[in-house]
């Protein structure tokens, strides 16, 4: 599915869980995939790096942050309206 120059957010806060998660970019670097990372810390592995703070626990929450922003500014460039998805089914009933 990674095809050269695919772009890939990795997120990967500074817990026990980011060796795991830096290895798997370096599977899809291998493959050609374009790496952003989403870190307190750079790896080398990133091809761009945002920093967000270290916040310990709170780290994988901080990741999100970036993710909203892109999703939000994409769909601005793409001509589409955020507050309204396309196919929004509506999730409350009301009686």
């Amino acid at each position: 599915m990674i095809e050269k120059n695919s772009p890939v957010v990795v997120l990967a806060p500074n817990d026990n869980s980011r060796d795991d998660i830096i290895n798997n970019a370096r599977e899809i670097k291998a493959r050609g995939g374009f790496i952003i990372g989403v870190s307190p810390t750079n790896s080398d592995v990133f091809d761009y790096h945002i920093k967000i703070p270290d916040l310990d626990q709170a780290s994988p929450i901080a990741c999100l942050v970036p993710n909203q922003l892109l999703a939000y500014f994409l769909s601005v460039l793409k001509g589409h309206d955020p507050d309204y998805p396309k196919n929004l089914a509506k999730s409350v009933t009301v009686k």
